[in-house]
Order: structure tokens, then sequence, then C-alpha cells
């Protein structure tokens, strides 16, 4: 192919993925109170809102996250269909369990925010101004913070489909993953003493987890790397 007809192929699944996007959009907006209904059944307070645009937020925020979670498959297949002619036989069987994998795992950190990481949150953060305040969450402020609980646990949760493609094309290996684990270890602690409550039961909750993914990467990248040097040894002896 040439470099124009590389453009148009990359222009073409582009335009399908923005299609899949607002097709999902449009899904989403049309079940959007059904949704948040059932986003908020278990609240004990009643959301308020201070003017009309509050509830065309909200509704537009909710309709994109389905939308964007839904889209995911579909972004990776395009992904996957452009870059098929490069791939060999076996790297497209191998490549193609990343479309089911990267969907499960972002939907997978939605509900490890959304049912583990939120709820102690947002009890600890009510606890420190029990019967101080008079309690009233507006829907915007809330479901905001519903967003900063959840989507960076579905993005960090893709941490071994990342390593696992990094792996692949060459530029990591377990080894090296190994060697900076004490500092990943750090960092990982780090984000989950940030993200919960100053608590030692909600920092272990959260960091195991996190830690966890990481000795999972290590393991996905060894696999692949054996595979991949296996590979590389038996085309050496055919030559």
């Amino acid at each position: 192919m040439t470099l124009v007809e590389h453009l148009e192929e990359l222009r073409k699944r582009v335009f399908i993925v923005v299609g899949a996007l607002i097709l999902f959009f449009i899904v989403g907006f049309i079940f959007v109170q059904d949704l948040y209904r059932w986003l908020i059944a278990d609240l004990d307070v009643k959301l308020t809102i201070l003017g009309p645009t509050d509830i065309l937020w909200v509704y537009v925020m909710l309709a994109g996250v389905f939308a964007i979670t839904m889209t995911i498959p579909v972004f990776v297949w395009q992904v996957w269909m452009f870059v098929k002619p490069a791939l060999t036989p076996r790297e497209r069987k191998v490549t193609l369990s990343y479309i089911p994998a990267t969907f499960l795992l972002f939907v997978l950190g939605l509900c490890f925010g959304y049912f583990v990481v939120l709820p102690m949150v947002f009890h600890f953060l009510m606890s420190l101004g029990e019967d101080l305040f008079a309690t009233m969450f507006t829907t915007e402020k809330y479901f905001r913070f519903i967003l900063n609980m959840t989507i960076p646990f579905a993005i960090l949760f893709e941490l071994p489909i990342i390593v696992m493609f990094l792996t692949s094309i060459g530029i990591i290996n377990p080894y090296a993953l190994q060697k900076v684990r004490k500092y990943a270890y750090f960092v990982l602690v780090i984000i989950a003493v940030t993200i919960t409550p100053p608590d030692f039961i909600s920092d272990f909750l959260v960091t195991i987890p996190l830690l966890l993914l990481y000795e999972v990467s290590i393991s996905i990248s060894k696999f692949v790397y054996k595979r991949k040097e296996k590979q590389l040894e038996q085309e050496a002896s055919s030559e």
C-alpha cells in the first residue's frame, strides 16, 4: 500500500470508531434516565441542581461514559484491522485476544472503582461532617466525584494489556519490569493512599489489587517474551 492508501485506510477506521461512538452515545442518551436511577438507587441524600443546564451536563456525561465503554472493543478491533496486514498469522491470532481483554479489564476497573473505592471514600468523607453540616449535594458535583473514583481505575486496569503489547513489540521486557518493581510499588502505593481515606483498611483494599495487577503484568510480559524468543530461535534454526 502507498502512503495515500494507508491514510485512506486510517480515515476509514477513524470514521467507523467515531460512528460507533455516536451510535452508542445516542443509545446511552435514550436510556440515560434508567442509568441515572440505578446510580443513585442506594444514595441516602437527594441530589439537587443549580440550573437547567446541570441536568443536560449529567445526561451528556452518563451517555458519554457509556458510549466510550462500549466503543472500546470497536476501537481495538479497528486498530487490529489497520495493523493486520503487517502481522504474521501467529501475531494476528495473539493480538486478536487483545480486543475482549481490553474491554473486560476496562469494565473490571470501573466496577472496582465504583463498588470498592467509591463507597469507602464516600462514607469516610460523610463521616467527617456528621451532625455538623446540612448535607446537600449537587448532581454535577456528585457525578464528577463518581468519575474521579472510577475512570482512573479503569485506565490502571489496562496495565496488563499495555505491558503485553509493549513486550510483543520489544519496547520493554519482564526483566526491566522486575528491576523497577520497587519503584513501581512505591508509585502504586502513593496512588492508593492518595485516593483513599486515611485508614489502613481502605489503603490495604486498594493497594493489594494494584500490586497484584503489576505482578500479573510481569507474568504476562514473561510469557510473551519467552514465546517471542522461542519463535526467533525456530526461525533462526530453520534458516
